[in-house]
């Protein structure tokens, strides 16, 4: 009978894992390019539905790259922009706006419930609040009610309450924190589908939003085909890179070969 020490049973069983991990990834790969050849910037600008399922399944980080390389500029929020639990959504931006004024009149943010009931499946609430880090632009309630409605996701430039509510319906907020405080009687309804600055970002109405764990982006819907097909090429070539660099041991060669880093 063979006997294998436990140094060369330990490598054959990293090796064996590392080769599993290649394949996994080879075939994620793989899907990506098919899916890529299948569409075209044209293909999506005239499927807006099927580009909005398309950025569901790229990286917020290629995304951000994708803009600055074919619109050269930034799109992209800032550190300070949390989410209340690992996530990822895209969809379109309805945009609120709440100003800062002490009111004793109860329909004083009626408008921004409205705005909820006007939006539907794919939405994402984009609100800002001024000055309103340390006030709860929304709640449970809210969050209730957009999930209810189908909506992907909603970005608050304010904070976010009632957390055990979102979490427990599975809800993804983005915002500057969790805070106890109301914005009812602190603040007015200054518009719905308007343009809004969230976290030094412009949002426009139906722009796209993509967020996953990295932070959140905002795609100029004017452009949305074409960073999208960017991005997908992007995701690519960063996707092709992980088994080649398990393989060779070497980022600076796989830098070389794909361009990307």
């Amino acid at each position: 009978m063979s006997f294998r020490s436990p140094s060369s049973l330990s490598f054959k069983l990293r090796t064996a894992a590392t080769v599993s991990t290649v394949a996994a990834v080879l075939l994620t790969v793989t899907h990506i390019v098919r899916a890529d050849e299948q569409k075209s910037a044209a293909d999506y600008a005239a499927d807006p539905a099927a580009m909005i399922d398309a950025y569901r399944h790229v990286e917020a980080a290629s995304v951000s790259d994708a803009i600055e390389q074919t619109l050269h500029k930034k799109s992209y929020m800032s550190h300070r922009m949390q989410a209340i639990f690992p996530t990822k959504f895209a969809g379109i931006a309805l945009t609120v706006k709440l100003v800062k004024q002490e009111n004793h009149d109860p329909d004083a943010l009626s408008g921004m419930l409205k705005a909820i009931d006007s939006g539907g499946p794919g939405s994402v609430y984009v609100m800002t609040v001024e000055d309103g880090a340390d006030i709860a632009g929304m709640g449970g309630l809210m969050g209730t009610s957009m999930f209810a409605r189908g909506f992907a996701g909603a970005v608050v430039d304010g904070g976010v309450r009632d957390l055990p509510q979102l979490k427990k319906i599975g809800f993804p907020v983005y915002a500057l924190g969790p805070v106890p405080s109301t914005s009812v009687g602190h603040y007015r309804f200054g518009g719905m589908n308007v343009p809004v600055d969230c976290d030094g970002v412009r949002v426009n109405p139906n722009d796209i939003i993509v967020a996953d764990q990295d932070g959140v982006v905002v795609v100029p819907r004017a452009q949305a085909a074409e960073v999208l097909i960017a991005a997908q090429k992007l995701d690519n070539s960063e996707h092709s890179m992980y088994p080649f660099i398990e393989k060779f041991h070497s980022i600076v060669e796989a830098v070389k070969q794909f361009g990307r880093i």
